[in-house]
């Protein structure tokens, strides 16, 4: 029950994901409408067996403000794949101003990077290059699609057609 399901706006939007037994309640409830199931598994009650939701869609469309990734210190992690962009150490990361904030860096997607105590010690108040220690990632700010896709942990293969073209992560 610890799977995740991909819920769908009317218009076939990705607007977020919710756990199994709340993607079922709104199936049974007739809120929405089971759009792929799992196929190795299935809810069982005593009597009755119910497909396991993998993707649905909600049967009303529902106005969501614009859906953009919270900048917070776990979310730059995910993006940068848990590990250090200068050294790929993967153990006590920090966050880093790429530009450091006393020389006018803003914290924002674009300048905070995942990095290792040692690293962001040895970098300093220098930028980057003044440092010698390039980034192994540039950073960036993830779409909402794009980071229900590639962060959110493993997800199936049947979400694809509804999050993109791309590969899953």
């Amino acid at each position: 029950m610890s799977r995740k399901v991909l819920v769908l706006n009317a218009d076939y939007s990705a607007i977020t994901v919710c756990t199994v037994p709340k993607a079922f309640l709104l199936v049974y409830l007739n809120k929405a409408e089971l759009l792929k199931d799992d196929d190795k598994a299935q809810l069982r009650t005593v009597s009755v067996s119910y497909p396991l939701p993998s993707v649905i869609k909600l049967n009303n469309y529902v106005k969501v403000p614009y859906k953009g990734v919270v900048l917070n210190r776990q979310n730059v992690f995910k993006r940068d794949g848990n590990e250090c962009v200068y050294c790929g150490k993967r153990k006590d990361l920090t966050l880093d101003h790429v530009i450091p904030k006393s020389r006018g860096g803003k914290t924002n997607w674009a300048n905070l990077v995942a990095a290792c105590r040692s690293c962001n010690g040895r970098k300093g108040n220098n930028t980057p290059e003044e440092a010698g220690m390039p980034l192994n990632k540039k950073p960036f700010k993830p779409t909402f699609v794009m980071f229900l896709r590639n962060f959110s942990g493993k997800v199936g293969e049947n979400w694809a057609p509804y999050l993109g073209k791309s590969k899953l992560a």
